[in-house]
């Protein structure tokens, strides 16, 4: 009998490829499959916003924080622990009797990973469905301490951005988005 040859493999999918990069460039947890998801609560939570919002939001943010845009809602990466503190903080900032289109997803959460940029990703996948970064984490790169944080509430020391900033600007601009959505309904049924 002859030398066994192994069977060629078949090429590492676009799952594969995106997983590994989060796992061994970033050290994120991720959840494999069609689409590999990210798990919130470890090492970052997720504020996310219409679009139109968080853009106005991202003068709050450090130059590191990482901010991913999937269709029209956008998702800023905050330090693990803020979605918790949400509600008391909406609260606090006088906004926590209106329903305002802002989701935090934390501990046990997850969310879609945006493509690496090496995997093909670009702005318009994000209008079309596909979760991809307007922000992208750097590899070799310590993110969390560039996330948006409690503790730098009146500090100015160059530390993380404040997160009160941050939520206040989305959630007045989540009601200006609401406000001009219920005037036009009303100017359509007059």
């Amino acid at each position: 009998m002859g030398p066994i040859v192994p069977l060629p493999r078949s090429p590492l999918d676009t799952g594969d490829h995106v997983r590994q990069w989060y796992e061994n460039e970033l050290g994120w947890a991720t959840v494999p499959g069609p689409p590999v998801e990210l798990l919130t609560g470890l090492r970052f939570d997720v504020l996310e916003v219409p679009a139109e919002a968080g853009h106005v939001a991202l003068r709050h943010l450090g130059p590191g924080s990482p901010v991913a845009v999937r269709a029209d809602r956008m998702r800023l990466l905050v330090a693990a622990g803020s979605a918790d503190e949400l509600p008391g903080l909406l609260d606090w900032l006088e906004w926590g009797s209106l329903a305002l289109d802002l989701k935090a997803i934390g501990a046990g959460g997850r969310i879609e990973a945006p493509l690496p940029r090496s995997a093909g990703s670009s702005a318009v996948d994000g209008s079309q469905g596909a979760a991809v970064w307007l922000r992208p984490p750097e590899p070799d790169c310590e993110v969390e301490p560039a996330l948006p944080t409690l503790s730098a509430l009146g500090g100015g020391g160059g530390g993380a951005p404040d997160l009160v900033r941050l939520v206040d600007t989305m959630a007045t601009q989540c009601h200006r988005i609401r406000l001009r959505q219920a005037r036009s309904q009303a100017l359509a049924f007059s």
